[in-house]
């Protein structure tokens, strides 16, 4: 059993796959080729916004929109603690210190609630209000933006975050790394912010074969500024560069594969929806053991994962040992939160500071999930998961 079966997707389209591969080496344009026009065109039509931006990963994404909204040296950028190191990585390489704040037990998404308490805290710079990094600070870091995270594909609370940022004059980023194709309130991920990123890493839900990234704007001049930053900040031509940019390009190769699996990718939100729903059919009750992932009313997840939570610690080591040993690979998305991560030490906070992000990452596991599963296989896990 594989956690991930991009063998079976492939088979199912490797000759749409070829053939585009092969018009790719017909035209030789292998850098900045049709193919990307085309698949910005068809991504920002499916998510409802006037404009797509191709880069070269979801990292990029990130930094590119920093970058375009004029975020770096000197200001803040609130964010969520349980996610992948990229997501306070890219404001740390635009220059920006990350504020973190907790999330939302049921979702793992930023909690509005603890928004509007670091927001208060940050634009004072007042550490007694909330966990605020630690730092000698000739001035207090001026607060810019949020950067919401739609973690395993169900997005944040947008509603409140974007009412609550606009009261403080923040932009909103949405992180859709893992959301592309989910919804909230008939609303697409990716459009649900003056910005968006996502991630085209193979293991996503529309993944390559290989790194490449997609920013989404409304604003036509935010989108102009990023084709331009992601280009050496290049200007009326490659020899003309107006500012500090990136080699963030999109490959054309990588494009043509996202064009011919974008074809089904539809059809394969609706069978991720599927799986999903044998395995809550056979987690979600108390016998089971863990808690099964809950999707707000009012929206759709795209399922990049299927993520439960065991009831400790020494419950998810016996479980995912249980689990291993019958052939089903498991994996932990977090083991640690970002405030305790080495690499963001600089920043001081300290173990108990975001206790939501720390228990869940102490609990989490996550199962198989991708649209190929069979219900057999779903079964068989579950009765591993219901014998421990």
């Amino acid at each position: 059993m594989r956690f991930i079966d991009l063998g079976a997707q492939q088979k199912r389209i490797r000759k749409a796959i070829e053939n585009r591969i092969h018009a790719v080496l017909d035209h030789g344009q292998y850098i900045m080729g049709p193919e990307i026009a085309m698949l910005e065109k068809k991504l920002a039509e499916y998510v409802g916004v006037a404009h797509g931006v191709g880069c070269s990963s979801g990292t990029d994404a990130l930094l590119l929109a920093l970058m375009a909204c004029g975020v770096g040296s000197g200001d803040a950028v609130i964010t969520s603690p349980f996610t992948f190191t990229a997501t306070a990585e890219a404001i740390m390489l635009a220059g920006a210190i990350p504020v973190f704040t907790d999330i939302d037990s049921l979702t793992f998404n930023m909690d509005p609630a603890a928004l509007e308490r670091v927001i208060r805290a940050a634009t004072e710079w007042d550490a007694s209000l909330h966990p605020l990094p630690a730092g000698d600070y000739a001035k207090p870091p001026r607060l810019k933006a949020v950067m919401p995270v739609d973690l395993f594909g169900i997005p944040a609370d947008y509603d409140r975050i974007n009412a609550l940022a606009a009261d403080g004059g923040l932009v909103v980023i949405e992180d859709a790394a893992q959301s592309f194709g989910g919804e909230y309130k008939a609303r697409k991920a990716c459009a649900l912010a003056e910005i968006a990123c996502t991630s085209f890493f193979p293991a996503k839900p529309l993944g390559a074969y290989g790194d490449g990234g997609m920013i989404f704007t409304g604003d036509g001049r935010l989108a102009a500024r990023m084709r331009s930053l992601l280009v050496h900040g290049q200007g009326r031509d490659k020899y003309e560069n107006l500012e500090i940019g990136l080699n963030g390009r999109l490959d054309t190769l990588q494009a043509a594969v996202l064009l011919a699996k974008f074809e089904i990718f539809p059809e394969e939100r609706i069978m991720r929806e599927r799986v999903a729903g044998q395995y809550s059919f056979f987690l979600d009750h108390d016998s089971s053991g863990v808690r099964v992932p809950k999707v707000p009313a009012d929206c759709c997840s795209a399922w990049a994962q299927y993520s439960v939570l065991a009831r400790d610690a020494s419950h998810r080591a016996l479980l995912q040992e249980n689990l291993g040993k019958a052939g089903v690979p498991t994996a932990i998305y977090y083991p640690r939160p970002l405030h305790l991560q080495p690499a963001f030490s600089s920043l001081g906070y300290r173990e108990g500071d975001f206790p939501v992000s720390e228990a869940c990452s102490r609990r989490i596991f996550s199962l198989p999930m991708h649209p190929y599963l069979e219900p057999e296989d779903q079964e068989r896990i579950a009765r591993v998961i219901l014998s421990a």
